[in-house]
């Protein structure tokens, strides 16, 4: 064993391989401490958090020490990732000498961190095959949505909504619930939805969309997912809003759907399961989908042309195959299909403060959350929330809502007829 207090040996290693002071804290598994005080402390609760750290030194290195409760933080977990990433950006890791290599080794093997690779997680997602086919698609949506309805009940506001929420208000009693129905409202708003009106909804969730505009207004819609638990809770809804004559909801891939033109389509953060490859096959569908004159209302997250994935973390543990692309991009592949574009709003902030609810709804039932998916899965979804609002704030992922319209036979878009319509539809 080292004759020093662990958590400065681990310290003086880590700033020697950074080469600069380590941002934050760090309490080892005897107790030591070492680092600026006045933050978060990153507390090593075993040796296998940094045998991780070894074999992947990276985010998922990361995330698996976390999500396995070897490394966890005392204080602000935003905060502390945060510092991570800050870290990261100032230039990572100095070129190591082979001397340096060689004492990494030896501290190393007296802390007794030098071993086999620790078994991942249990709760990561093992998908097989070639992706975004319809089998391995199935998959990836099964893995995220059908854990447990229980437990996105107690996480999600009471109408199931499971995007970025739309917030208007300041007010002390407003919180999540109001912001995905100001959501819920600006959608169908946008997509100009009037009584017996037909609607697609691809991607339809837990039917926060579906219910909303059939009950609000008066719309029939269909609603299509690849998770039989979605499928089988929005059955459930149905039938206790009595809705049964205006909303259908379909355990259905949208390469499976047969030519029935909608008048209006939303499709709320569902393009991001689709695949860089399937995406044009995606957009041809939802042209193929309306009528002419109808609207679309696609709600998608966003990033740089360089990364297009959620990460290794998120793709790991939350979305598998996940992909992003930029707004500009989705926009040409929209456009390319015939569709026109009319709007493009970036919600990104509203981002930030739905994870940050969501987030202190986790921490708020955390032991509620415990007993239902287990302590691994519930420090998945604390990770998952911070990181994420992190990741809007800082501009590393965005969200956007685009709003198209198909054209008429004559290359015309058909709505809105009048100035006064016009005016109207861009107000909102």
């Amino acid at each position: 064993m080292a004759t020093s207090p662990v958590a400065s040996v681990l310290v003086e290693v880590v700033e020697r391989v950074l080469g600069g002071p380590l941002p934050l804290r760090v309490r080892a598994w005897d107790g030591s401490e070492a680092g600026p005080e006045g933050g978060p402390v990153a507390v090593v609760r075993d040796r296998r958090a940094l045998r991780r750290l070894l074999w992947d030194p990276n985010e998922l290195g990361l995330a698996r020490a976390y999500v396995s409760g070897e490394l966890d933080v005392d204080g602000d977990l935003g905060e502390a990732l945060s510092l991570f990433w800050a870290m990261a950006r100032g230039g990572g890791i100095r070129k190591v000498t082979v001397k340096d290599k060689l004492s990494l080794v030896g501290t190393g093997v007296r802390l007794g961190l030098v071993g086999p690779r620790p078994r991942p997680p249990a709760e990561e997602a093992r998908l097989s095959g070639r992706k975004h086919t319809r089998h391995r698609d199935r998959a990836a949506i099964a893995h995220h949505y059908d854990m447990s309805n229980a437990f996105y009940e107690r996480v999600l506001d009471p109408n199931m909504a499971y995007s970025c929420a739309y917030w208007t208000s300041d007010a002390p009693d407003y919180g999540v619930e109001d912001a995905q129905r100001d959501k819920l409202e600006l959608v169908c708003v946008k997509l100009g939805l009037r009584p017996g009106m037909r609607m697609l909804d691809v991607g339809c969730g837990w039917g926060s969309l579906a219910i909303h505009a059939a009950k609000h207004h008066r719309v029939h819609v269909t609603g299509i997912t690849l998770s039989e638990q979605q499928r089988d809770f929005v059955l459930e809804r149905i039938a206790a809003e009595g809705l049964g004559d205006r909303v259908d909801v379909r355990l259905q891939d949208y390469r499976e759907l047969a030519d029935e033109p909608f008048d209006a389509i939303g499709t709320l953060e569902m393009g991001e399961h689709v695949g860089a490859e399937n995406y044009p096959r995606y957009a041809q569908t939802l042209f193929r989908m309306l009528k002419p004159e109808g609207r679309l209302l696609l709600q998608q997250m966003s990033r740089g042309a360089v990364a297009q994935g959620g990460g290794s973390f998120i793709e790991t543990y939350i979305a598998p195959d996940m992909n992003m692309r930029p707004v500009g991009q989705t926009v040409d592949m929209l456009e390319d299909t015939g569709l026109e574009v009319r709007d493009v709003e970036a919600l990104r902030e509203h981002y930030v403060w739905t994870c940050r609810a969501w987030g202190e709804t986790i921490e708020s039932r955390w032991d509620e959350l415990v007993a239902l998916a287990g302590e691994t899965t519930t420090r998945v979804w604390r990770l998952y929330m911070a990181g994420s609002a992190l990741a809007f704030e800082e501009n590393r992922i965005g969200v956007h809502q685009v709003l198209a319209v198909r054209p008429t036979a004559a290359g015309v878009a058909g709505l809105p007829r009048t100035r006064a319509e016009l005016l109207a539809s861009e107000s909102v």
